[in-house]
């Protein structure tokens, strides 16, 4: 079995040796060896092409643009869509989003799915915007072409 843990940098952090020290003494147990070679280069990976529509949230005037044309939002719409937006790659409980959007946990966890559903008809079917994860929330789309621009 092979094992590589890149390290980068010049220096190696005393994480990065305790994991070094613990692995070796793993392998040295089962009687194998423990090789140091140094790391090939390892390119950037470039972020994935975003296709479909852009969408910019404009916050200072609280605009949102659909491919340069006007898209009328609610407040509550503008709002988590810009929440989404700019924690891409997490899941969101209906719970958390009724916090941190709403700002209260009192009303009923399907009001979120009415607010998803109106902004996802809102932005047509050729934006994947927002990504139900089955059991937990809703989360941004992998492939979602949203760009947060703060003071314009």
């Amino acid at each position: 079995m092979t094992l590589a843990i890149p390290l980068t940098g010049d220096a190696v952090s005393p994480q990065a040796h305790k994991l070094l020290s613990a692995v070796r003494e793993l392998v040295e147990l089962s009687k194998g060896t423990v090789t140091v070679e140094p790391a090939a280069a390892i390119e950037p990976a470039e972020p994935p092409s975003a296709a479909g529509p852009e969408v910019r949230l404009l916050t200072g005037s609280r605009q949102a643009l659909l491919d340069g044309a006007a898209l009328p939002l609610t407040r509550l719409e503008f709002d988590l869509l810009l929440y989404l937006a700019e924690r891409p790659r997490r899941v969101f409980s209906r719970t958390q989003l009724l916090a941190a959007v709403w700002g209260y946990e009192r009303a009923g966890e399907r009001t979120v799915d009415v607010h998803v559903r109106r902004l996802r008809l809102k932005l047509g079917a050729n934006v994947p915007a927002i990504t139900t994860v089955y059991g937990v929330g809703y989360r941004l789309a992998d492939d979602a072409n949203i760009t947060v621009l703060p003071h314009e």
